[in-house]
Parts: C-alpha cells; sequence; structure tokens
C-alpha cells in the first residue's frame, strides 16, 4: 500500500516538474521573441538621430555659404552707384579708402587703410645743402645774417647756393606793383586764370571776388595769398607777360645776378634766387612804407563782395612781442621748403635775416630765434660761416 502511494507521488511530482519545466522554456521564448523588436526599433531610432545629426552638420556650411554670398538689396546698390557719379567728387581727382572687416572674439572690426605719401624732397636736400653742418645745429639749409647799416657779414651758411624762394617773391610782386603807380583804388576781379594750375592749391578768394589793389596787395604781403598775386599781375599794364619781364628787370636792376621770376606766387620752383640776392632784395622792399606795414600787420578783413574774410599773418613771429620787426615775408612749396625772410632790429642792430629750404613746420621760426640768441650774446661782430662757396642750381 505504502510502495503504490509513493509511486503515484513519484509520477505526480515527475508530472509537476516537467510542467514547470516547459512553462519557463516557453515564457523564455516568449520573453525573446517580445525583446527582438523592441531591440531592433531602439536601434533604428539611434540609427535615425545619428543621420538626423549628420545631415545637420552636412546642411550648416550651405546655410552659411549662402548667407555670405547674399547679394546687397537694390536700394544700397543704387546709393552706391550715385556716389559714384557724384559731380562734386571728380573721378581723376577722387581718393578711394579701402576698408577692411575681421572677426576678433565675435567682435567685428573695421580697419581703414589710408594711403601714405612722404613729402617730396626739396631742392636743397637734394643737392645735399642739409649735410652743411653749423654751430647752432640750425634746420634750414641756407642761413644768411647782414648788419643792414654796414652790410657787415654776421652768420653764413651756404648764403650762394641758388634755389626756389616759393612766396618771398610776392615781395618783388609788391615792388612792381607799386612801381606801376596804377591806382590803389582800382577793383580788381578775380577770374579762372588766377587759379593755381601747376600746385592746384586751393585759395579762399573765389573767383568772382573783387577787392581794390590795395586790398589785393595787403592780403598777398601778410596772408600769402596767391590768387591775389596772380590777378595783381594780370592788371598790370600789358598783362602777365609784362608783369614777369618787370620782376626781372627789377632784380637786375638791383643786382640780384642769380635770381629769376616764372610767376607772380611764386608757386613754381623756376622762381629761384640765393640769400645774398634775397637781403638785396629785402633790403630794397624795406623802402616802400605799404610794404613795411602790410607784410607786418597780424590780420585783416575784407569784403569781396560777397562776404567778409579774416586773414592773418603767416609769420608767427608777428605775435611774438619780443621781436621787433620791420619788414617779413614767408614761403613754402615742397621744391623749396619753409622759407623766411626778415628785417627786425636785435639788439639795437638793424639786420636782415634769410632763412631758406628748413625742414619741418616751424622750424625756421625756431631757427631765427637761434640766430637771434646768436646775436644777442656777441659782443662784437663775428662771422659763423659755413658757406660751400659755390651756388646749387635747381
Amino acid at each position: 500500500m505504502k510502495t503504490e502511494m509513493f509511486s503515484s507521488l513519484k509520477v505526480v511530482h515527475g508530472v509537476a516538474v516537467r510542467s514547470a519545466l516547459s512553462i519557463a522554456v516557453s515564457i523564455a521564448v516568449a520573453t525573446s521573441f517580445a525583446a527582438a523588436p523592441a531591440e531592433a526599433l531602439a536601434k533604428t531610432a539611434t540609427q535615425t538621430k545619428t543621420a538626423k545629426k549628420s545631415t545637420a552638420k552636412a546642411e550648416k556650411p550651405a546655410r552659411v555659404a549662402k548667407t555670405t554670398l547674399k547679394a546687397p538689396k537694390p536700394a544700397k546698390a543704387a546709393k552706391v552707384a550715385a556716389a559714384d557719379d557724384d559731380d562734386d567728387a571728380p573721378r581723376a581727382s577722387r581718393k578711394r579708402r579701402a576698408s577692411y572687416r575681421m572677426e576678433a572674439h565675435s567682435r567685428r572690426a573695421a580697419v581703414h587703410a589710408v594711403a601714405f605719401q612722404p613729402r617730396a624732397t626739396s631742392v636743397g636736400q637734394a643737392f645735399g645743402l642739409h649735410d652743411t653742418p653749423d654751430s647752432l645745429a640750425l634746420r634750414s639749409s641756407v642761413a644768411y645774417v647782414v648788419d643792414q647799416n654796414t652790410s657787415e657779414t654776421l652768420f653764413d651758411k651756404n648764403s650762394r647756393a641758388v634755389v626756389p624762394i616759393a612766396s618771398i617773391t610776392k615781395l618783388m610782386t609788391a615792388m612792381v606793383v607799386l612801381d606801376s603807380h596804377m591806382p590803389l583804388t582800382d577793383e580788381i576781379t578775380v577770374t579762372d586764370e588766377d587759379r593755381d594750375y601747376e600746385k592746384f592749391t586751393g585759395s579762399r578768394l573765389a573767383v568772382g571776388s573783387q577787392l581794390n589793389r590795395e586790398d589785393m596787395l595787403h592780403i598777398a604781403l601778410m596772408a600769402s595769398e596767391n590768387r591775389a598775386a596772380a590777378a595783381l599781375s594780370r592788371y598790370y599794364p600789358g598783362g602777365r607777360p609784362a608783369f614777369i619781364a618787370a620782376m626781372n628787370a627789377k632784380a637786375k636792376s638791383l643786382g640780384m645776378v642769380d635770381t629769376h621770376f616764372e610767376n607772380s606766387t611764386g608757386l613754381t620752383s623756376q622762381n629761384v634766387s640765393s640769400a645774398r640776392d634775397l637781403v638785396k632784395m629785402v633790403n630794397a622792399a624795406y623802402q616802400y612804407p605799404l610794404i613795411r606795414k602790410f607784410s607786418t600787420d597780424r590780420s585783416y578783413d575784407v569784403f569781396t563782395g560777397k562776404r567778409n574774410l579774416a586773414y592773418n599773418s603767416t609769420n608767427a613771429l608777428i605775435r611774438n612781442a619780443s621781436w621787433d620787426i620791420g619788414l617779413q615775408k614767408t614761403g613754402f612749396i615742397n621744391e623749396a621748403g619753409e622759407c623766411l625772410v626778415m628785417q627786425a632790429t636785435v639788439n639795437g642792430r638793424p639786420v636782415v635775416i634769410v632763412l631758406l629750404d628748413s625742414y619741418g613746420k616751424y622750424s625756421r621760426f625756431a631757427d631765427a630765434g637761434r640766430l637771434r640768441s646768436y646775436l644777442d650774446t656777441l659782443g662784437e661782430p663775428h662771422i659763423m660761416s659755413a658757406d660751400m662757396g659755390s651756388g646749387a642750381n635747381p
């Protein structure tokens, strides 16, 4: 009895075990089949995301390129074209600037490149006159000082060199105008013929301006007004050619053997002279009271028929109370450098000072100060000479 019961239990146990194993296998198989689609779906989703990222990266350069190559708007293009066709800025003389943009730490910076043109070499520099040493270390390549009463040389540096003299010319222009004895009240009109067609300098005296001869002479001497000097020569009896001939004839009569004039303004390198000749011209001009007065005025106002113009002296020393100046004239063109001639009284002695081809805007005035200091400490007449002894022709 016990044996049969044990056998039945054994059979039941075996059936139960087999059933359990069968159920476990079924669950495992079902789980594997269920997991496969999920893994496949996850893998597909991952591949899709990766593909989208790759596509986005590939599309970015295209969008940047599209932005970079974007054409300007029609309105802006029309504005640029209008600027290029501006009648007030002729293409032949218009200056162009090149601008550059660069990215610096996400900030835009604009860089403008402006053309730089070095100053032209003067005739004195070309001929080595600036290499001549002198005890005062002057910036002028030509310096000459004489006692006006005795004609004694007090300082000499390249005084025989023949160089361009720029607007120092206007002292001769003034003498020729006054020698003509034409009425100083005559009205003179500035025309296109009085423009500077050599250096293309400007002028405050517009074409059409009307001044009398005296006012033209005044601003030509005091403020070195070029169109005034040009107009004065055109209103000379016989016109401008006769005026230039009179200038050269006057120079010859004064014994200025190194001097030649081509116009009345000095805006040409062909107006040349030596420091020794210019002393003769200053002495001659000093005999004209109007030249002394006009050249040493600090300021002067004129009415051109359209508006008032206020002019000031081109000589900074005129406004310096420590100087006693009886006559002066400044000048500048590239070929001549900075120039200055003066009659002045230094330490009770009337002297004539000539400074030519000075390098630097204010160097001629500084050189005049050095010469005055030298003359102030001079007990007895003493010549400081650095004269080359021979002329240098331009």
